[in-house]
């Protein structure tokens, strides 16, 4: 079966949905983007993941042609036409066709994509022994220059660590700001644990402020395991009892070695395992 892509409320098979080369997102990263999940047919975090979408659009003077409420009824007719329950969605919205100079008031109009599909980001393996991370010398882009909440087209800078990390053998890379503190990986955000406390990096680390990562902290208060947002160092996470990773498409998953230390006793870690079972729990009940 071929899945459907919405572009501007109309459905393409996924082999004839395209947009102009024109576009301002290809030639330039001109556009904002935001990766969801699905788990027996309801969206998790819709409105946050929503609001967040607009928010980066405004930052970058970007108008969104349709409102928040329209885009989630697309979102929801795009999986039941592909006849999804546990997906994976991916928002795009670009500057739309322009001329080859930067100029965005010569775009057309933005394009709105809704994309719905299956993804394994991790193998299972990995969700089951934990994985290994490297520090990417490639640096997060300094917060002065662009701003970590907004999520952009242009992932240059992930890529290049994201290339860093799988050169070392490692599906995973972590990244630090421009003071040389610990900010997160290419695609999620990260979180130790030292003597029963959970420690994650604060907003202005040069984070994108994870959906994910924000759910994770909303559960362990549930759960009263302490949760403390503080300046990290690679030291840190080095001498963690635990460490895990978070983001839409990776859930929770455990890092048991970085930069070739193991990490506690090598194994996923007891707060790690109950924060991943009540993540689990919390999106299949809904």
């Amino acid at each position: 079966m071929s899945f459907q892509v919405s572009i501007n409320g109309e459905l393409f098979a996924k082999e004839d949905a395209k947009i102009s080369v024109y576009d301002h997102g290809l030639l330039y990263g001109d556009g904002v983007f935001e990766g969801m999940r699905a788990y027996g047919g309801k969206v998790f975090k819709l409105d946050a993941h929503l609001e967040r979408l607009y928010e980066s659009a405004r930052a970058i003077a970007l108008p969104i042609p349709i409102t928040a409420a329209e885009m989630g009824e697309e979102v929801y007719r795009t999986l039941r036409v592909n006849r999804l329950e546990d997906a994976y969605i991916r928002l795009v919205v670009t500057r739309g066709s322009g001329s080859l100079g930067l100029d965005p008031n010569r775009c057309s109009h933005p394009q709105v994509i809704v994309i719905t599909d299956h993804i394994a980001l991790y193998p299972p393996a990995r969700y089951r022994d934990g994985m290994e991370i490297v520090t990417a010398s490639t640096m997060r882009n300094h917060p002065a220059a662009l701003s970590p909440r907004i999520k952009s087209l242009n992932y240059l800078n992930n890529i290049l660590a994201k290339l860093e990390g799988l050169r070392a053998g490692c599906d995973e890379a972590l990244m630090l700001n421009h003071k040389g503190e610990v900010a997160e990986c290419t695609g999620d955000n990260i979180f130790i644990v030292k003597r029963g406390e959970l420690f994650t990096p604060p907003t202005d680390a040069g984070i994108l402020e994870g959906i994910t990562r924000n759910a994770v902290i909303e559960l362990a208060h549930r759960l009263e395991i302490p949760v403390v947002e503080k300046t990290l160092v690679r030291h840190d996470v080095y001498v963690a009892d635990e460490c895990f990773l978070t983001g839409s498409a990776a859930e929770v998953i455990s890092v048991t070695k970085v930069d070739d230390r193991v990490i506690g006793a090598g194994v996923p870690g007891p707060i790690t395992q109950r924060l991943s079972e009540a993540f689990k729990k919390w999106v299949n009940e809904g």
